[in-house]
């Protein structure tokens, strides 16, 4: 990729229209640059055939698709395959400024999940990230920067898979929330008439829960919203997950209740089971009481072991008492199916401080 040049993917309508006009083109050109882009997903100007040859010079004069193929892939016995793609970050506001278009080298981890009539891609949106949970390894590679929108989209765009894709779920390195300018433009290309048109109910976004901009997704988006939760407890969620402090649980179920769930917008809890930690039925009790009356769903997982961690996970016996406790005391819950764990692609093993 070249740094002087401007990345077209990423883009919007109207930024596209604009950059015509500024090169002197007829305004509808910003149209068809974003029909070739999003709707034929090419890789060249070149390709944009229906825009005048003297007009694809002037654009390549300055811009380029900005499409990056995976540098490295791994296929799981059951069929996930993770991918590697080159990634340039925004770096954090405490670093020089280097503009959209450069920044540090760096890679994210994307995986791939087919799953019968389904293929969902889990989606990085930082390299590395600030949450620091505890059974996480992505938090232990520490944060390395943002996403920018052209490097979110691009682990759809050039993945090989990318015309089976039935859902998106951004749960793969990094916060979503902490990035969250980046991830609400993806998810505006990824549902616009103009761009992939996807319905926002096929997208979920996953989240630690940050004071103002949960409230800024909920509000500006109409994708699932899937939350961390892991231990009802604040203290010992705190624990597990330091954002408990800045934004407490509590305070982010109040805030879910002034949203409705109850029709086509999904709510989930997502609830890693460790043993001897969280999988008491007085941890079950404290979920339903925390929950009581939201409309929503628990998904509890299975903890990977990762190094260093004191943390196991719990038996099949505890994970199936703790969802038909759940379940019959209204807390529809299900157990997720742990997918790629022998490629280290399942729910957070993600790491890429060894690629760098």
């Amino acid at each position: 990729m070249n740094d002087a040049k401007k990345r077209l993917l990423g883009m919007t309508l109207p930024e596209l229209k604009a950059l015509a006009a500024k090169l002197g083109m007829p305004a509808f050109t910003g149209g068809q640059m974003a029909q070739w882009l999003y709707e034929k997903r090419v890789a060249d100007i070149d390709e944009m055939t229906n825009i005048s040859k003297a007009n694809r010079e002037r654009l390549k004069a300055v811009c380029e698709v900005g499409r990056m193929e995976p540098v490295d892939s791994q296929r799981s016995a059951d069929g996930t395959v993770k991918y590697l793609f080159p990634v340039t970050t925004q770096q954090p506001k405490s670093f020089p400024q280097l503009g959209e278009s450069k920044g540090a080298a760096k890679h994210v981890e994307t995986v791939f999940i087919p799953d019968g009539d389904r293929a969902t891609l889990c989606v990085s949106c930082q390299v590395g990230c600030k949450m620091n949970c505890l059974f996480c390894q992505t938090g232990k590679q520490g944060f390395e920067g943002n996403l920018t929108v052209a490097d979110i989209l691009n682990q759809i765009y050039a993945l090989p898979e990318a015309e089976q894709l039935t859902n998106i779920v951004f749960m793969g390195q990094g916060e979503p929330l902490d990035n969250l300018d980046a991830v609400l433009r993806a998810i505006e290309i990824l549902t616009a008439d103009w761009g992939w048109a996807w319905s926002p109910r096929r997208i979920t976004v996953s989240t630690v829960g940050i004071r103002g901009k949960l409230q800024r997704l909920l509000d500006e988006s109409d994708c699932h919203v899937a939350i961390s939760l892991h231990s009802p407890l604040p203290e010992q969620r705190a624990e597990l997950m330091p954002a408990e402090r800045a934004m407490p649980i509590a305070e982010t179920v109040e805030l879910l209740r002034g949203y409705d769930f109850a029709h086509q917008r999904r709510l989930s809890f997502e609830f890693i089971v460790f043993e001897g930690i969280n999988d008491t039925l007085a941890h079950a009790r404290a979920v339903v009481k925390l929950l009581q009356g939201l409309d929503c769903r628990i998904n509890l997982i299975r903890f990977h072991q990762i190094p260093d961690v004191p943390l196991h996970g719990t038996d099949d016996t505890t994970m199936l008492r703790l969802r038909d406790y759940l379940t019959q005391h209204g807390c529809f819950t299900t157990i997720r199916a742990s997918r790629g764990e022998d490629i280290f692609a399942a729910c957070g093993l993600l790491n890429t401080k060894r690629s760098e």
